[in-house]
């Protein structure tokens, strides 16, 4: 279990537990859940966590915002629901409307090899600077070296697509992949196929040649740059080894099942399939064609204007396919240029902000959102800073209409889906080395910036700088809100407990409880807003808005509730020193578990100072945290 194994089960325990988890995938910040039923996830808990940033609730998923760490706390997450990354990607497919299944499934398929779709156009980007600067030309044997691992992913897409695909669809992953292998052998591609056959009736509709299959026409495509014939032959072979698997013995399903998936769903891939989902996406990209020759500006204004909510959405997994798929099949595309500008409009806002901002938590988070930002991503500055704000995020909105419209403008094109933010300016790289479009990349970096900087600097008051700060903080030091201890024993330092999420002050500030008495008591009057159904752990708020968690020993929750006792309800309000939990001491080290007690304010940001107590023990009553308003 890694560093983040509290946060991974505090996560699980409010999506409604790993029972209520469907499926489980995560992007560049999110993890994405498909829950059986959001109702059971605790929103508001989740929000005011720390370790994350927001929940959104989009194209059929519960996204957890995590920042850029998201990948370690996944691993965790697994972990803690019993997941394998396999299963934690399946999904039933069968919940939420047409458009939001639509959405799940393009961003299931694409986001596991994004990052790694990224890195190889780094280094064709690699590739295009050197070549540029003359530090080696494109006969080189590291030209050649870097070439083949960049045109990688492009050249053999319909394996990457097939492999994402299986999983998402419930199809054995190596039967996808070998779907995708089937796409990309050089026997079935149009230019293998097209010597000497006939041409008529299918030249009508733009395909070149056929040969016979059977009698039956099997007509020639390029596959080897299309996602969305592997994808949609792997649904299909989704629903073939359903029925293979009713059908065939079990004793030879290992050997058979496979067989008999390949054959019928490649049978019907390369006759139906294939052809007209490749004559569909092509005539679908020519119409996003059509829409940028008709007026770049306007499709590149409207693009940088709405793209940051699209994102926010996951609605850009709409328009993300279609762009890698023309670069992997002509070399180039202008589809995803207009948005090019929204990071770094994005990024000006955050720092025009942080100058600006009295307020000590944009001035925290501010450096690390402006850096992330910078490279790309720009979560953390959305939900951390603009979006809150409102009107920096509206004018993050309009720098990156303006730099998308005036980028699109200039017949901007990209070659390569390589690094996010300014890594991207390479993408604009001709292949024989024309830097022009990198120019142009860097002149939008700079238009974006100064205009999302500009208009959030003269226009945007930070609300905290409004007020007469020392008039408040002499006003509300005096007053205070302290809690009470809810359990008698030991007072333990914070930082001693092993759990990293407590001991470095992740979930926040506070002390620790080496209990000897099995009894948990409020500490203040409010409402229980947590109930753990294990039962080790309870959140509370105050009647004056503190928030506080109790965490009844480590790791205790793999007890599943065995040796606690629930005195009260989530949901109930409840009086200073009203019983909320008992637990029996002895039982709990008996199974091996340590029942030293965390109890942490969890909105530790909302206060001046948090004041501990000095004593050494404690019983129920006695005042151990001070919070200063």
């Amino acid at each position: 279990m890694g560093k983040y194994e509290q946060l991974a089960r505090d996560i699980v325990a409010n999506v409604g537990g790993k029972e209520n988890i469907n499926s489980l995938t995560h992007c560049i910040t999110r993890l994405r859940f498909k829950l059986k039923d959001e109702s059971k996830a605790n929103d508001d808990v989740l929000k005011n966590m720390d370790g994350v940033v927001t929940v959104m609730k989009s194209g059929g998923q519960y996204q957890v915002v995590i920042g850029n760490h998201v990948s370690k706390v996944y691993d965790d997450v697994l972990e803690v629901a019993g997941l394998s990354s396999e299963s934690a990607a399946n999904s039933d497919g069968d919940k939420g409307n047409f458009f939001d299944r639509v959405i799940d499934v393009l961003s299931g398929t694409f986001q596991p090899f994004l990052g790694v779709l990224c890195a190889c156009g780094m280094m064709q980007g690699v590739n295009a600077v050197c070549t540029f600067l003359e530090v080696y030309d494109a006969t080189s044997g590291i030209y050649i070296f870097l070439n083949a691992i960049g045109n990688s992913v492009f050249n053999f897409l319909p394996m990457f697509v097939g492999y994402n695909a299986a999983k998402k669809f419930g199809l054995k992953p190596m039967i996808g992949l070998a779907i995708g292998a089937s796409l990309c052998m050089p026997a079935v591609q149009l230019s293998t196929m097209s010597a000497g056959v006939e041409t008529a009736p299918f030249s009508l509709l733009g395909l070149d040649s056929y040969v016979k299959l059977f009698g039956i026409p099997w007509v020639a495509q390029n596959y080897l740059s299309g996602a969305m014939p592997a994808l949609f032959i792997v649904m299909f072979a989704a629903k073939v080894q359903k029925l293979a698997i009713k059908v065939i013995p079990e004793v030879i399903q290992t050997f058979f099942v496979p067989f008999f998936v390949l054959i019928v769903s490649l049978f019907a891939g390369f006759l139906v399939i294939g052809p007209v989902m490749g004559l569909f996406m092509e005539y679908l990209q020519m119409g996003f064609q059509a829409l940028i020759d008709f007026s770049p500006f306007v499709y590149g204004a409207v693009l940088g204007l709405v793209w940051q909510v699209l994102v926010i959405f996951g609605l850009h997994w709409s328009v993300v396919p279609l762009h890698i798929m023309a670069i992997a099949s002509t070399g180039s595309s202008s589809i995803l240029t207009g948005m090019f500008g929204t990071t770094f409009a994005q990024t000006g806002a955050i720092l025009a902000m942080w100058i600006k901002a009295k307020n000590p938590v944009y001035k925290e988070i501010g450096p690390g959102a402006i850096i992330s930002g910078i490279c790309g991503v720009t979560e953390p500055a959305i939900y951390g800073m603009s979006l809150p704000e409102k009107t920096p995020f509206a004018f993050s909105m309009i720098g990156a209409g303006i730099a998308g419209a005036i980028f699109a403008g200039s017949n901007a094109i990209s070659y390569t889906s390589g690094g996010l933010g300014i890594f991207g300016v390479v993408n604009y790289i001709t292949p024989d080395g024309d830097a022009s479009g990198m120019w142009s990349a860097i002149i939008c970096v700079v238009i974006s910036m100064v205009i999302g900087f500009a208009l959030t600097f003269f226009f945007w008051k930070d609300k905290y700088e409004a007020k007469d700060v020392t008039a408040q903080a002499e006003t509300l030091v005096k007053k205070k809100q302290s809690v009470a201890s809810p359990i008698k024993g030991k007072v333990v330092p914070l930082s001693s407990v092993k759990d990293d999420a407590f001991a470095q002050g992740a979930l926040g500030k506070g002390i620790a409880i080496e209990p000897t008495e099995g009894k948990v008591v409020a500490p203040f009057d409010g409402t229980v807003i947590t109930l753990f159904p294990t039962k080790h752990a309870i959140g509370l708020v105050s009647d004056d808005g503190m928030e506080l968690l109790i965490h009844i020993g480590m790791d205790t929750v793999q007890l599943e509730g065995k040796h606690f006792e629930a005195l009260v309800s989530q949901g109930d309000k409840v009086k200073q020193g009203q019983a909320l939990v008992n637990f029996d001491i002895e039982a709990i080290q008996e199974a091996g578990f340590s029942t030293i007690t965390p109890v942490v304010v969890v909105n530790t940001t909302d206060y001046l100072d948090l004041v501990e107590t000095q004593e050494p023990e404690v019983k129920t009553g006695d005042e151990i945290i001070i919070g200063l308003v």
